[in-house]
């Protein structure tokens, strides 16, 4: 299993890590060249549907089809959370017929619902459990 932590680099600046030696800036929005902890979740998710709808896609449009998928949503700051995450795949199905498309359609639409991760946690909900441990003492 990946070891994944973030270390603090300064004032609102966090270094995320992992022990496959990735790497990815996290701080505040006014910050530049970094991500905040949202836009990181939207991109987790975005991601986690674009790996999920890989196969499907590859299966029925080759190996070097280009995509991109943009996921967009508000915070809501009185509750401070997403109430809603919204992804578009932009993707090229011109050389298929529409009848093609269709089930395409909803082939990546049972991919993603069947293995991302990330957004079957979300829509689920998930049980988080935060603890501090002192280190400085023995």
């Amino acid at each position: 299993m990946t070891d994944l932590w973030v270390e603090r680099t300064g004032v609102r600046r966090y270094t995320g890590r992992s022990s496959r030696g990735a790497e990815v800036l996290i701080g505040s929005e006014t910050d530049e060249g970094v991500f905040t902890p949202g836009e990181l979740l939207k991109i987790a998710l975005a991601g986690c549907s674009g790996l999920s709808s890989d196969q499907p896609l590859r299966r029925r449009l080759g190996d070097d089809y280009p995509a991109v998928i943009t996921v967009a949503g508000p915070a809501d700051r009185e509750q401070e959370r997403y109430p809603l995450l919204e992804e578009k795949l932009e993707i090229d199905l011109s050389g298929l017929s529409p009848e093609e498309v269709e089930r395409l359609v909803v082939v990546v639409h049972r991919a993603i619902e069947q293995v991302c991760t990330v957004g079957r946690t979300l829509k689920s909900g998930a049980e988080v459990h935060f603890e501090v441990n002192d280190v400085g003492r023995a």
